[in-house]
């Protein structure tokens, strides 16, 4: 005699492959799809809760089992984990094939062990990855979209909407989301435009071939000011002041409309970015309206103007928003290390560059390149303390943004290429086939008719009755209440 007699016994049929075990086993994960059909209730009762359950179930008197028409090789994953309370993931299915398997038997994913984990997740790591390659932009429903974003769905869902709330979403999002448009996109595109003219501009403007010295010693000696020795001034080429000029009106119209068509005013003046843009802009107006002054405190004040527009590098920042890595921290440490060896220069030096090899910021490239990618060739390095302390900050960011990432960048290359490679090679997905309701007659209908009774006369077609197909709804699983 066995512990457990025929009654409870369960036979299910997945997919034509037959499965027997006890009920006692299937109420061990309550809740799931399983643990309903082991409920203490009769059949008719089960089938009728499975009802309200979403999926696809046939019962079969004869045989006395129950048909789903699932993966079976999946469902001796998902009946083990009934049996020993261990959720594996299977090495020859798909990942997404058994998550969709685990959501319709009632199982959470969260389930599976430590061990399958990475298996399991390597299909969402992939489709992630192949996600890269889709260029496709779905620029429908944009308007919606922008007011969600800005929490004024409701607002534009009433007619009756002014011409400020109707245009505030689309203005900020042209200047904020290059993603939301064309018109967007072209703007930021112009925006990274200037910015690197700016940059560019900033660069050159530090080149001797772009610099000349003015020896105004005799208009000192002129003036009721003392003698304090030879007094030069470094003159910028005009040129490069007209298109420094150009690129500050757009970076003030830029920054104007951004304040004026932002939604919350206070969350723009706390982003760094805005008060970087802002510093970076402030300096030239001061500069250009205190050129014309002729007095010494005007003077002066511009002096110090001049010394200060280094901070234009802090424009680099701004391109965070397109390009990260190693070439925003090339200019920032090739900008770093002109102005910290600027700091030794002697009373004398119009060009503040006679101690130091690092004449202007274009020659920094070199040594931030070279340090950073930890080469060191030694035919560049800094003579002022303050320009050790930026060489050692280049070193470590060198060190922590390549060496570090270099078995990261690898994995990933190798992924991205057997990808791309397998993208390729893929053939052109014909149009989708979607399968037809099964239709009344057909082998896998069985239409149920609840008001006949059996007889004599019809012996094992009185099995109809109970067969049943159960159409899938929004509902979730339940368990069975015993009946009373």
């Amino acid at each position: 005699m066995g512990k457990f007699d025929d009654n409870e016994r369960i036979i299910l049929n997945v997919g034509g492959t037959r499965h027997e075990t006890y009920k006692s086993t299937l109420k061990t994960l309550p809740g799931t799809r399983l643990a309903l059909l082991a409920s203490d209730s009769d059949i008719d009762s089960v089938l009728d809760q499975l009802q309200q359950v979403p999926g696809f179930i046939e019962y079969n008197a004869r045989t006395n089992e129950y048909f789903f028409d699932r993966h079976p090789g999946v469902f001796a994953y998902v009946l083990n984990y009934y049996r020993t309370g261990k959720l594996h993931c299977p090495a020859d299915v798909c990942g997404p094939l058994f998550e969709e398997e685990l959501s319709f038997w009632g199982i959470d994913e969260t389930d599976v062990e430590p061990c399958c984990w990475m298996t399991y997740r390597q299909h969402r790591d992939a489709e992630e990855a192949l996600d890269v390659f889709e260029l496709n932009v779905d620029n429908g429903d944009e308007d919606e979209e922008i007011g969600k974003r800005l929490g004024i769905e409701d607002v534009a869902a009433d007619g009756n909407v002014s011409l400020w709330r109707k245009w505030q979403p689309v203005i900020w999002n042209l200047f904020e989301d290059p993603y939301s448009s064309r018109a967007a996109r072209f703007i930021a595109f112009a925006s990274l435009f200037f910015i690197l003219v700016s940059i560019t501009t900033f660069c050159l403007e530090t080149h001797e071939a772009f610099n000349t010295i003015i020896n105004k010693t005799d208009l000192m000696l002129n003036s009721s000011a003392p003698d304090s020795g030879p007094q030069y001034e470094i003159e910028t080429d005009p040129a490069l002041t007209y298109v420094e000029g150009v690129c500050v009106f757009w970076f003030t119209i830029e920054f104007l409309v951004r304040v004026t068509f932002c939604p919350v005013k206070l969350e723009f003046v706390k982003s760094v970015l805005n008060i970087i843009d802002f510093v970076a802009i402030l300096p030239f107006y001061l500069e250009v309206g205190l050129s014309g002054l002729s007095s010494k405190a005007a003077k002066d004040v511009l002096g110090f103007l001049r010394v200060v527009r280094f901070v234009r590098i802090l424009r680099i920042f701004k391109l965070t928003r397109h390009f990260v890595g190693l070439r925003v921290l090339v200019l920032i440490f090739a900008t770093m290390i002109y102005y910290a060896e600027r700091i030794g220069a002697k009373p004398n030096d119009p060009t503040a560059s006679i101690h130091t090899k690092f004449k202007n910021i274009p020659i920094g490239f070199w040594w931030a390149v070279v340090t950073m990618t930890t080469l060191g060739y030694g035919d560049m390095y800094p003579q002022t303390w303050s320009g050790m302390v930026v060489g050692a900050l280049c070193a470590l960011a060198g060190v922590l943004t390549i060496a570090m990432p270099v078995p990261v960048i690898v994995n990933n290359f190798g992924m991205y290429y057997s990808l791309a490679m397998a993208k390729q090679k893929l053939p052109k997905k014909r149009k989708k086939h979607i399968p037809q309701v099964a239709q009344g007659g057909s082998p896998t209908y069985c239409k149920a008719d609840l008001n006949t009774t059996c007889n004599s006369t019809q012996g094992d077609l009185c099995h109809v009755k109970r067969c049943r197909v159960l159409e899938r709804n929004p509902t979730t699983l339940k368990p069975l209440k015993p009946p009373a």
